[in-house]
């Protein structure tokens, strides 16, 4: 599929298509944040209207957009009914827009795809099967990441595994180091019942959503042969080089991992020590930090000048 489709593209695609009525009981809600994304959501759109799974609805959230989202989102809405959109007057990041349409999202299930990344159309259709076959709070696809002329598997899901250990869901996921949010979809009855929703406001937001989530989850399937396509934006936030944007992205993702930590040390959970670190003090010299405490569940690692190990031990 095509990205920056003109709005006469649009319609004749939409045209092909047809119109389809809104869902009373959807059996999956998928949650599209979108800003300033008029290059490529028409692509993001287009992969879940031609899903193979038709009970779905989509809600879009235009996050204070200032280009021609919301006229592409227009577009849409006319021609299908399962499209909601939801407005943003300011921009409040990806975090906030994914808890706005959680409120109103009526699916048994919740799936996330970002506004410049698409998926196989039979994507929620095998997520959804595989989650009802063995009644699990998660369903678990392929990862893989385009841009730069590369295609990278940040996540290869090779056979259909049901799990149900917080360990065995972690290392299933590669949650330690990928902590993706929108290869899955999550039932949002357990979403609800353990009030999991978005940190807002910052960067970094999926670490502990995702943690949480695999945590409260009773058990978690994952389904191969299927692909959440992550774009990477030479215009997204994560392709910032802003002074100013570097410095919250570190300071909010420093942030994001000691919660991660505090979260498992709270609920004293059962994993393997040193797959989650956090940064737990600093130790200056001058302004400069000349020495920095890392910390995992039952391990504490000092760095000389932030990269130097210079002692470990048990905590």
């Amino acid at each position: 599929m095509e990205m920056n489709l003109s709005k006469k593209d649009i319609i004749s695609k939409l045209e092909k298509i047809g119109c389809f009525e809104g869902i009373d009981y959807p059996k999956v809600s998928i949650i599209v944040p979108a800003y300033n994304s008029e290059k490529y959501i028409a692509k993001c759109l287009f992969s879940l209207l031609k899903q193979t799974l038709k009970d779905i609805e989509i809600i879009v959230v235009d996050d204070a957009s200032s280009d021609g989202t919301k006229d592409i989102l227009d577009i849409f809405v006319k021609y299908d009914k399962r499209i909601k959109v939801i407005f943003h007057s300011e921009n409040k990041k990806q975090g906030a827009a994914r808890n706005s349409a959680l409120k109103i999202a009526k699916g048994e299930y919740i799936g996330y795809v970002d506004s410049d990344d698409w998926v196989d159309l039979d994507y929620f259709e095998k997520l959804y099967n595989a989650a009802k076959k063995y009644d699990c709070d998660i369903a678990l696809a392929t990862n893989v990441r385009i841009g730069n002329g590369k295609t990278k598997y940040r996540l290869n899901i090779k056979k259909e595994t049901f799990v149900k250990s917080l360990q065995d869901k972690i290392d299933l996921s590669n949650q330690a180091k990928n902590p993706c949010p929108t290869n899955k979809i999550y039932r949002r009855q357990m979403l609800e019942k353990n009030n999991i929703v978005w940190p807002e406001d910052v960067y970094c937001e999926d670490k502990l959503y995702t943690i949480q989530a695999l945590y409260y989850s009773d058990a978690m399937v994952s389904v191969p042969d299927i692909n959440y396509y992550y774009f990477r934006n030479p215009d997204s936030t994560v392709n910032n080089k802003k002074k100013t944007h570097l410095k919250k992205t570190k300071i909010d993702k420093q942030r994001a991992c000691q919660e991660v930590l505090k979260f498992l040390k709270e609920n004293n959970a059962d994993i393997k020590d040193k797959q989650f670190w956090a940064v737990k003090g600093h130790f200056p010299c001058s302004c400069f930090p000349l020495i920095i405490k890392k910390e995992s569940l039952k391990t504490a690692k000092y760095y000389l000048f932030g990269f130097i190990k210079i002692m470990e031990k048990k905590i």
